[in-house]
């Protein structure tokens, strides 16, 4: 299951407390102070891994905790520290304070960490405190608690193309013909129900991720549909491919609805009003099932159309693979002349 939100609590180990000890020793009657230190309590620490693709594994989670410091003893023995918490999540976690709203870290890279509560320190023992004039101590200090807070975690993902489209244009076949992702496929609408991920193989020796996102429809950034709560997975994408196609019934009727100008213009609006930043990414606009009679004829007018505006097109057949060498180049070009992703 893909889920790309939790929350929760997270608390840091206290620190050990130190101890008050004097040396018992033969012949040493009234020996000098031994207590020893407290441990460190363990920190509570995030650490993005690309192995992971959810945050399922979090959500159902309330409180994470880390383990307290070991007291100190005699003989000047100190505390074992506490044992940190390491949490694995999926490369493009953003880290909020729940509280504040503060965005703490955007763990984007393979192996990131991120101290999101960190251990209490321990208390010194008694022999810490002795001094010329003061040489038999007889306190100690308590181990420091551990930091505590509430955390929220947002995935977005880390694909270098989006795919975009109206529900039903065939966003799943196109990814599960072109990348190793096998999103499931059937003739209705909203089949896709989370964000599918796929890596690409270009040219032998470059490949790229690409991801298919669950149908938009008008009005999806004010929440209609199920495509407004993927948006922000489109934030981080390098290029947009608008996924076009011929409704059936507009093609036999000729009635006012659905049409792939239209449809673009609506998929260009959503975006730009969820983030304007989205609509200045570089597009490749592609017409799919053009193995179907009706769309082959509104084929050139569509393609004259974007031809004008100049924008790269391509018409394709997701089902029988027909043009898709030719979106494969397109996406390919694309992401080559803008260069190397930065960090």
């Amino acid at each position: 299951m893909f889920i790309d939100e939790a929350k929760f609590r997270v608390t840091a180990g206290d620190g050990g407390d130190g101890c008050v000890a004097f040396r018992r020793e033969k012949y040493v009657p009234r020996g000098g102070p031994s207590g020893g230190d407290g441990g460190r309590g363990g920190d509570v620490i995030l650490q993005a891994d690309q192995g992971l693709s959810t945050l399922l594994d979090l959500h159902r989670r309330r409180h994470i905790k880390a383990r307290r410091g070991g007291h100190g003893q005699g003989k000047d023995k100190h505390g074992a520290d506490g044992a940190d918490v390491v949490i694995l999540v999926p490369v493009g976690t953003l880290v909020y304070d729940d509280d504040s709203g503060e965005l703490l870290e955007d763990l984007r890279h393979q192996g990131r960490r991120l101290v999101v509560a960190r251990g209490g320190r321990g208390g010194r023992g008694n022999a810490q405190f002795a001094t010329p004039t003061r040489q038999a101590p007889d306190f100690a200090e308590p181990g420091q608690p551990g930091a505590s807070r509430m955390i929220r975690l947002e995935l977005k993902l880390l694909a270098d193309i989006g795919i975009v489209g109206f529900p039903s244009v065939g966003k799943s076949t196109l990814i599960s013909r072109i990348s190793n992702a096998r999103p499931k496929i059937a003739e209705y609408p909203f089949t896709t129900l989370t964000p599918n991920l796929g890596l690409v193989g270009w040219r032998d020796d470059t490949s790229f991720v690409v991801a298919d996102l669950p149908g938009l429809i008008e009005g999806a950034h004010l929440g209609r549909g199920l495509g407004h709560r993927f948006l922000r997975h489109l934030e981080r994408t390098r290029v947009l491919v608008h996924l076009l196609d011929v409704p059936l019934e507009q093609a036999l009727t000729g009635r006012l609805g659905r049409h792939p100008l239209r449809d673009y213009e609506v998929l260009r609006g959503e975006l730009s009003a969820y983030n304007p930043r989205l609509s200045e990414l570089p597009e490749i606009v592609v017409l799919n099932k053009r193995d179907l009679p009706h769309v082959r004829e509104q084929e050139a007018e569509i393609a004259q159309h974007f031809l004008c505006l100049g924008t790269p097109f391509v018409s394709i057949s997701a089902a029988t693979g027909e043009h898709l060498d030719l979106l494969l180049d397109l996406m390919g070009q694309t992401l080559a002349a803008l260069g190397a992703r930065q960090p």
